[in-house]
């Protein structure tokens, strides 16, 4: 375990003790609705106070503690190639995709425009060749097709066109069906899926303390059947939560534990991801906002309160709200992955692609949050101290005025202490003029073309 990947920590001891205790009081006082039948009538098993009439639960801190309990504290994403799984839970940290947009910006161009199955094929084939992106979540809706469809051709798109470990969102029950029972098949058998699931699902909840029907049928559905599931709720401050971090973080916590005690309540081991998409909301619009700090800020606490509850963690940060690929995409972007990241969460998805409000996908914007990724992931792993890597012979060797350059140490740490970048301009001004003066965007434009114009790699058999 990397013992360097919590170096960003908002809250302390106390203050995590206090979110939980806050927590308890709301789901043991306050309550919350559950508005599936089949939910509500396994929640009446356990519960301490029962309101049939407005379909209200409250749950003591000492059962919800064992109902939880029997949560995985590891759930493997695995890659249809080892070198892809992902083991959440484990201290590493794990970037991927997220959404689900609605339109794509074209390089170039100042309007986005609707999406469609092409797209979607389009950002999987960038993701599949993308060095720091660990898992493919599916980020953008196909808007041809009718939601019946619109399951089975998502991850269908997803298990063609990469051999990372696909996530995705979903629209029906018969779509979760279809979906894994495609899975068991490019597995070989529903045995082999089980054990080397390479896809999961997403299925949201509905802040603040409400389980919905739909989407509590999805998650009863998906635990059944023994699929790594991510259960992410969305408070917003000022909004579905309190104006206040703190308050939207209970609100947060309540929220991702009453899901997570469903999954447990269906089918105790069930591999539940427990999910944080908690933003803001700009209030002089009273719109949502996918990239104000407090998001960060917001997501990396929910870091520490999933490590006190031992449960693996799907956390939100990446997006920008900008509508271009401009100064403030970037920076965006890269201030909360950054928090996030160091902060030690397991999963953090929408890391890659997203902006304005995380409604448009734009696939320069993949290849620049690559690289953005990939300088995070430097960040995280923090500086080794060691006898060999304070290299005391070598600076007593070569003495005052002494340089390093054609040390043996220098050839050697080049590559495992630097980070080198594949997108980024490091050239002299006169090198960069003579190769054509280039940014960041359109260097990122080049590599989407070059991929692109390559004759698509596929992973499932035309079977």
């Amino acid at each position: 375990m990397n013992t360097r990947i919590h170096q960003y920590r908002p809250l302390t001891q106390n203050d995590i003790e206090e979110i939980h205790r806050a927590t308890m009081e709301v789901l043991s006082e306050t309550g919350f609705e559950v508005h599936q039948p089949e939910a509500f009538e396994l929640f009446k098993k356990v519960a301490d106070s029962v309101d049939e009439e407005n379909k209200i639960i409250k749950i003591n801190e000492k059962t919800i503690k064992e109902i939880i309990s029997t949560a995985p504290s590891t759930v493997t994403l695995y890659g249809r190639d080892e070198k892809h799984d992902c083991r959440l839970g484990s201290g590493e940290v794990y970037f991927g995709t997220g959404g689900t947009a609605l339109n794509m910006l074209d390089f170039g161009e100042k309007e986005s425009r609707i999406a469609c199955l092409k797209d979607l094929e389009n950002v999987i084939r960038i993701v599949d060749k993308m060095d720091y992106i660990d898992i493919c979540l599916l980020p953008t809706y196909p808007s041809e097709l009718d939601v019946e469809e619109v399951d089975i051709n998502r991850f269908k798109a997803g298990l063609t066109y990469t051999n990372k470990h696909v996530m995705g969102g979903v629209y029906t029950s018969k779509g979760i069906d279809e979906v894994i029972r495609l899975a068991e098949k490019a597995a070989g058998s529903p045995e082999a899926l089980r054990e080397r699931p390479f896809i999961s699902i997403i299925t949201c909840g509905i802040s603040p303390l409400r389980l919905d029907y739909e989407y509590g049928t999805f998650m009863m559905q998906v635990a059944k059947e023994g699929i790594p599931l991510a259960v992410p709720v969305e408070p917003l401050c000022g909004g579905t939560a309190p104006m206040s971090l703190a308050g939207t973080l209970v609100i947060q916590n309540c929220d991702a534990l009453i899901n997570v005690m469903l999954t447990q309540l269906v089918n105790p081991g069930t591999p539940v991801i427990y999910g944080c998409v908690a933003s803001c909301m700009d209030m002089r619009s009273f719109c949502y906002l996918g990239a104000p700090v407090e998001s960060g800020m917001i997501n990396a606490a929910t870091a520490q309160l999933t490590h006190y509850y031992g449960i693996p963690y799907y956390a939100t940060a990446g997006i920008s709200d900008s509508k271009t690929l401009d100064v403030q995409c970037g920076y965006e972007s890269a201030v909360n992955n950054m928090l996030v990241g160091l902060a030690g969460a397991d999963f953090i998805h929408d890391a890659a692609g997203l902006m304005e409000f995380a409604f448009t996908v734009s696939l320069e914007k993949l290849v620049i949050d690559n690289e953005i990724i990939g300088m995070v992931k430097r960040a995280i792993k923090g500086i080794n101290v060691s006898e060999k890597t304070l290299c005391l012979d070598e600076i007593k060797t070569k003495g005052p005025g002494g340089n390093f350059l054609t040390s043996r140490s220098t050839r050697k740490f080049m590559r495992t202490n630097h980070y080198l970048p594949t997108l980024s301009d490091r050239l002299e001004r006169s090198l960069w003029i003579e190769e054509g003066h280039k940014s960041a965007d359109q260097r990122a434009h080049e590599i989407v073309t070059r991929i692109l114009n390559e004759k698509p790699k596929k992973y499932l058999s035309s079977d």
